[in-house]
């Protein structure tokens, strides 16, 4: 890639954004006009597609900020501003005409959020690095790149919520089973007391048919609905472990079958 310069319009007026490839991982853009700094552009996964490696993000300052922190001094700022800025935003293919941006925290280097504007010129530059570097005859390469650098800590962050989402369904199958003894009770001592209600000469069984606070027909209410729920939470749960299950077992498949530098472009995505 040769050195490109980008125009950006912005609120505060043009940024000039020149970019070099940087060991065919990412794209660095050193930055002028109404900004001083750098932007980092690499390859990610889909938001909601842990093993599709076909999204571009562009962190504010000259490294991934996924993997590391750049000293405030090195984040970008406005030309004549003193505040350094720290975020990031992700540009992917969502099934629409157009990519979809999704725009991480911004932030000042203390810590506070940026006025609208400041947000607006971030944000602007942000996506036109994206954009560029998503369509780079490069950018396969840089999403392979991307996907050999986090397949191992994505497998392991997988692997650990497969095995947590095991572990909720244990619990929320053991307290469905616990709820069932239950209700069937409750429900024995709720026909109980009602049987007893038109020979009562106490109000007791009145107020234990009664629906408040700590009577028998509110605690039967409650059981009625937590034995469904736990079950339905432990549905949800199988269907989320079998999901991330079969993205881990991508991400595999892929460290063995996909050659360098033949990722697909960001503009085929699914």
């Amino acid at each position: 890639m040769s050195p490109e310069v980008l125009t950006i319009e912005t609120a505060a007026g043009r940024v000039y954004a020149t970019g070099r490839v940087l060991e065919s991982e990412a794209v660095v853009f050193e930055l002028g006009g109404a900004m001083r700094g750098s932007v980092y552009v690499t390859g990610t996964h889909h938001p909601r597609h842990w093993d599709q490696f076909t999204a571009v993000r562009a962190c504010l300052g000259p490294v991934n900020s996924f993997k590391t922190t750049a000293p405030d001094r090195d984040q970008p700022r406005l030309a004549h501003g003193h505040t350094g800025y720290r975020g990031s935003l992700t540009l992917y293919n969502d099934g629409r005409d157009s990519p979809t941006v999704y725009v991480h925290t911004l932030n000042s280097v203390t810590g506070h959020a940026p006025t609208e504007r400041v947000e607006d010129v971030l944000t602007a530059v942000l996506e036109a690095c994206a954009e560029h570097v998503a369509q780079l005859p490069e950018v396969p390469a840089i999403l392979d790149a991307s996907r050999e650098r986090d397949t191992p800590a994505l497998l392991a962050f997988l692997d650990w919520s497969v095995q947590h989402s095991l572990d909720e369904i244990a619990r929320m199958d053991r307290l469905a089973d616990e709820t069932d003894p239950a209700r069937r009770k409750a429900v024995a001592a709720w026909w109980t007391a009602a049987r007893w209600l038109p020979r009562a000469e106490q109000p007791a069984q009145m107020l234990a048919l009664a629906d408040h606070l700590a009577s028998l027909s509110r605690a039967l209410n409650v059981l009625l609905w937590q034995g469904p729920y736990y079950r339905a939470r432990a549905t949800e749960g199988r269907a989320r472990a079998r999901r991330t299950d079969a993205e881990a077992h991508s991400l595999r498949v892929q460290q063995n079958e996909y050659p360098y530098g033949h990722r697909p472009h960001l503009a085929d995505a699914p």
